[in-house]
């Protein structure tokens, strides 16, 4: 039997790198028609780029064209690009880039350049341009809002952190120490004492503090002092600790108290980012990042409003968001719908001043649905109000009267009040321990605005409209948030 050759030749496609070409490749031949870049392009090409035209001045030698930029930037960051020198090298080598730009060729300077001066002013613009050119393809209504917002971890140093406590407590300590050298001159020097006599020196600055203005004009009245005394060195060590230490560590607090404004913390290598929890806890120790939190509106998983916040709450930042979205799309609202960390009276009173239907779950929403709520049988809620005698009875017949109103006011200025009701005979009752806090009568803190916006807030949740918005609230925002926090 005749064996089979192992060495048959093989037969391979032609391979010749320096082959000529009758006429040079076109590269519209080499994108396949539905490419993400020809619709990116496509989409460019309808928006009214007027905003942008008006920053270019005119003179000198020309420039790109900001529509061919724009689109350059937007395809970039599509594809995970965000490196300005990547950006550049994109355009000498991937055709897709080449295309889209028509063989311009700017370097990362012109892109970081149009990026971050002709861009920066007008992004909120393109975005609204982008929002116009949805509602006109019928993409989106702008009928329903699906709200919620997420924590991003900002790109500084974890350890770099400055905290508001930590700096009052550190001024306060240093305002004491130099107070009392200045009580210590005082003291010793017979001319200061015949300025002021039996008088403390005079509180200057907020608060009674010293300002470094204060201290700077203080420390010339003392050099000037020592110029006439120089054998003073009691008065010298003064000027000396003055100068070189009490003076720079004030002017360290007082700018941190201005970056800090109204912020628990910041971030030295990223003075906007405030340190919050996140929930990515890789570390698994509950350790602060410095972030931002992003509050962002979808529908239909198209992002329609975005707005980002230095805050780590969410409850206190609807308002500020639906305020600067009325800037980014020029629309009011008809529904929104959002989770528990927006049913505060103060948002359900904003909701129903604009006219938006709030489908926006208060904080005991889930917990009123769980078995563990159906075994407490002392939470407010199971508490009856009788408006006859202004009082509520506990499950077990106890009586809780008026004591007093409390007044509130929000970190946006919302004004509010809690009635306070209370009992006086829970000594006396066998479930003290599993209703009070402690040896004290139960109280409940009442607002009866508020128990009225969460009536209608559940009617609407409960109703099949309501069931359908809840159901799509999770897959609206969720999915925008794990494409940009984990695919991106």
């Amino acid at each position: 039997m005749k064996k089979k050759n192992s060495h048959s030749r093989v037969v391979f496609k032609p391979y010749q790198q320096n082959q000529s070409t009758l006429l040079p490749p076109n590269l519209d031949d080499l994108i396949p028609q539905n490419h993400l870049v020809r619709l990116l392009n496509r989409i460019i090409d309808q928006m009214n780029i007027d905003y942008l035209l008006k920053g270019y001045k005119g003179g000198g030698t020309s420039s790109y064209h900001p529509r061919m930029l724009l689109k350059v930037l937007i395809y970039a960051y599509t594809q995970r690009i965000y490196s300005s020198r990547f950006i550049a090298k994109a355009l000498r080598e991937n055709i897709h880039f080449m295309w889209l730009s028509g063989g311009n060729r700017p370097d990362f300077r012109t892109i970081n350049r149009f990026r971050s001066s002709r861009l920066k002013d007008t992004i909120e613009t393109v975005f609204g341009t982008v929002i116009e050119m949805l509602l006109e393809e019928g993409l989106i209504d702008l009928r329903d809002y699906f709200l919620d917002g997420t924590k991003l971890e900002a790109n500084a140093n974890k350890y770099s952190f400055v905290w508001g406590k930590a700096t009052a407590k550190f001024k306060s300590r240093l305002q004491s120490q130099l107070k009392d050298l200045l009580h210590e001159i005082d003291e010793t020097n017979r001319k200061e004492q015949d300025r002021y006599g039996d008088r403390d020196l005079e509180e200057m600055g907020e608060e009674g503090s010293i300002s470094s203005d204060k201290i700077e004009k203080k420390l010339k009245e003392l050099e000037d002092r020592l110029d006439n005394e120089p054998g003073n060195k009691s008065l010298g060590k003064a000027i000396k600790k003055i100068s070189k230490d009490y003076l720079p560590r004030q002017k360290k607090y007082e700018e941190q108290k201005k970056k800090l404004k109204d912020r628990n913390s910041y971030s030295k290598t990223d003075e906007d980012a405030t340190f919050m929890r996140m929930k990515e806890d890789y570390m698994r120790n509950g350790q602060l990042k410095p972030g931002y939190n992003i509050q962002m509106g979808t529908q239909n998983q198209f992002i329609v409003g975005y707005s980002v916040h230095q805050k780590p709450t969410d409850a206190g930042l609807l308002i500020p968001h639906l305020e600067h979205l009325k800037t980014q799309i020029g629309r009011s609202l008809e529904n929104i719908i959002a989770d528990a960390g927006y049913g505060s009276e103060e948002n359900y009173h904003y909701l129903d001043q604009q006219g938006i239907t709030a489908y926006v779950k208060d904080n005991d929403f889930h917990y009123e649905q769980s078995s563990k709520y159906k075994r407490n049988k002392f939470k407010k809620s199971k508490f009856t109000y009788d408006p006859e005698s202004d009082s509520y009875q506990c499950p077990t017949g106890e009586r809780l009267y008026y004591v007093k109103t409390v007044d509130y006011k929000t970190v946006n200025g919302y004004k509010t009040t809690r009635r306070i009701y209370q009992a006086s005979h829970c000594h006396k009752c066998q479930f003290q321990a599993e209703c009070c806090r402690g040896k004290y009568n139960r109280r409940i803190y009442a607002s009866f605005r508020l128990d009225s916006y969460r009536k209608k807030a559940r009617e609407l949740l409960e109703s099949e409209e309501g069931k359908k918005l809840r159901s799509r609230r999770p897959v609206e925002v969720e999915s925008v948030f794990g494409q940009i926090k984990h695919n991106r």
